[in-house]
């Protein structure tokens, strides 16, 4: 998968780098008043969501399995002169420092995983990373959607599936990837907090 997505980056094939942060992201802290903590972001891509945390006074760890993502990542950090720590690393098989994290974030990076088993691993990656009560933010594909292009799409059922018992779902709405494609895909804004009886098991 990061080969795959090394190419797309490389050639700027990525209709989903949109050049800014996410408008689901910045709504989702300043409605809920998340206050700045640290944050973990999980497929950061070229690192414009950390790189927005950062500027609202988040300690920003972000990563992403391809390593020409990460390099344009920092060059956008030194450019817009704040601290982010970026790095190569599969959410997985990766541990991560500077733990417990307040607030995580992935935009796309779950609905990437095909198999149920991969997506209750990834939700107890995240959750073992997070302080008590910490927030998670996931944008992903939405399988009501008709569209013959866009990301890959998971149900409702299948997020669920995949969070019980380590989270709590506080809102599943339907919304919109932001993306340079001809028509916006749907998607599903799933905002969650950490149970604390959630096993890490």
């Amino acid at each position: 998968m990061a080969q795959g997505f090394d190419e797309y980056y490389r050639s700027g094939d990525t209709p989903w780098d949109i050049g800014k942060p996410d408008v689901n992201l910045i709504e989702t802290v300043k409605t809920n008043s998340i206050e700045p903590c640290r944050a973990l972001e999980i497929g950061c891509g070229t690192g414009d969501n950390a790189i927005w945390l950062a500027q609202q006074k988040f300690e920003v760890t972000a990563f992403d399995s391809s390593e020409a993502a990460i390099e344009k990542a920092r060059e956008k950090a030194q450019q817009a002169h704040v601290p982010c720590s970026f790095m190569v690393a599969d959410i997985l098989h990766s541990e991560f420092q500077k733990t417990p994290f307040g607030f995580a974030f992935d935009r796309g990076c779950f609905h990437t995983l095909d198999s149920d088993k991969d997506r209750k691993r990834f939700a107890r990656q995240v959750h073992r990373h997070l302080a008590d009560d910490g927030w998670w933010l996931s944008l992903i594909g939405n399988a009501e959607e008709r569209l013959s292009y866009g990301p890959p799409r998971r149900t409702a059922r299948d997020i669920v599936n995949a969070v019980e018992p380590h989270f709590e779902i506080l809102s599943l709405i339907s919304g919109q990837f932001e993306t340079r494609l001809p028509t916006p895909p749907r998607a599903w804004v799933c905002f969650m907090r950490k149970r604390k009886s959630g096993s890490d098991a």
